[in-house]
């Protein structure tokens, strides 16, 4: 996948793990689709039932910061987020992030200009961030990497890289 099509869901800076996914369901929900529906809950508790398919989370600085609870990458995975862009992004949670397949982009230029509700469109292989406010450049993402988010995560990735079945 290429290409990301989808609208805003815009928030600020320093939004934590645990406001993207509530520490409180970290043991006790497992289930993926339940995952998805706990995404988000304290900031937007209407994300779950609004977001579509290919949808662009878009934060300030210091995106993911907090634990490094797996869940706070994967519930928006799994809720269907087809990437985040942020100012910056805590490392623990952008590796996170590449784990699920998760395309974490930092442009600071598109952050500034777009807003909830806006359409973005995300070229990975040539690096852009195209809205009708503007194209952004970003460092396009390294065929591994663009492997690993096509793969669907870093564990398919592997698995398809070594020959190995599920």
């Amino acid at each position: 996948m290429s290409t990301i099509k989808g609208r805003v869901f815009k928030y600020g800076d320093d939004i934590n793990t645990d406001v993207i996914f509530p520490g409180k369901y970290t043991y006790t929900v497992t289930d993926p689709n339940q995952i998805a529906k706990h995404a988000l809950e304290d900031l937007d508790p209407e994300f779950s039932s609004k977001v579509q398919l290919g949808d662009v989370v878009v934060g300030g600085k210091n995106f993911g910061c907090g634990s490094s609870r797996e869940q706070a990458a994967s519930c928006l995975k799994y809720a269907g987020v087809g990437a985040i862009i942020a100012k910056s992004f805590s490392r623990l949670y952008f590796r996170n992030c590449l784990n699920f397949g998760l395309p974490p982009i930092t442009s600071p230029e598109a952050v500034d200009v777009l807003e909830d509700g806006d359409e973005v469109e995300i070229d990975l292989e040539n690096g852009k961030v195209i809205t009708s406010k503007g194209i952004f450049n970003i460092p396009p993402l390294p065929e591994s990497i663009r492997g690993i988010i096509d793969s669907g995560g870093l564990i398919p990735y592997t698995r398809k890289r070594l020959g190995i079945d599920k």
